[in-house]
């Protein structure tokens, strides 16, 4: 038994470090992105996630909002799926303020994320210096300032969800970057 779990625990690592390696830099950013706001919004409940402190939007709305830029980017625009298109309506930007069920944003933005994955695990160094075609017209940005766009709003709404945290009183929340050394250290681009 104890060699079946060491065996287990290798593969994992060899697939971790296989993964970092195989993934583009800006990629490995995203990711550790996405994991530092799961990170920011552990253990908050649907009721403190749903409440509004204006002119800031809930923590409900803001998973949703990213939900929805990564679709928009990854899906709509990358792959032309469409498999949220009630977010728009609901948290797009430039929408009516709302409260959304943080439960369905957090069930949408693990689907999105997953199905995002898809491509973004494929892109290279080449590909985000191109751009992305959305109805047979070039998006405005490169694939590779898209990239970094999302990275920063994630960051952005980090900052802002510990901000309304903060304001509720949460104990014990996280108070630095977490562990990029480990799980996205800086490395330099492999060549195409």
């Amino acid at each position: 038994m104890v060699g079946t779990v060491r065996q287990l625990e290798s593969k994992q690592v060899f697939v971790k470090i296989l993964e970092l390696i195989m993934t583009h830099p800006l990629v490995t950013q995203l990711k550790f992105a996405r994991g530092e706001w799961r990170r920011a919004l552990k253990d908050i409940s649907e009721a403190d996630a749903r409440l509004r402190f204006e002119p800031m939007n809930c923590i409900s709305w803001m998973v949703g909002h990213l939900a929805w830029h990564e679709h928009l980017y990854w899906l709509r625009f990358a792959q032309g799926k469409d498999i949220a298109p009630h977010l728009n309506n609901l948290v797009g930007t430039g929408k009516p303020a709302s409260s959304p069920p943080f439960k369905e944003m957090w069930s949408d933005w693990r689907q999105i994320t997953a199905a995002s994955d898809e491509f973004l695990n494929t892109l290279t160094g080449a590909m985000l210096l191109g751009k992305l075609e959305y109805k047979g017209r070039p998006v405005r940005e490169t694939t590779g300032t898209m990239l970094q766009r999302i990275i920063y709003h994630y960051w952005f709404h980090i900052g802002e969800a510990m901000a309304i945290r903060q304001l509720l009183g949460h104990p014990e929340l996280p108070e630095f970057v977490g562990d990029i050394s480990g799980k996205a250290p800086y490395r330099i681009e492999k060549s195409d």
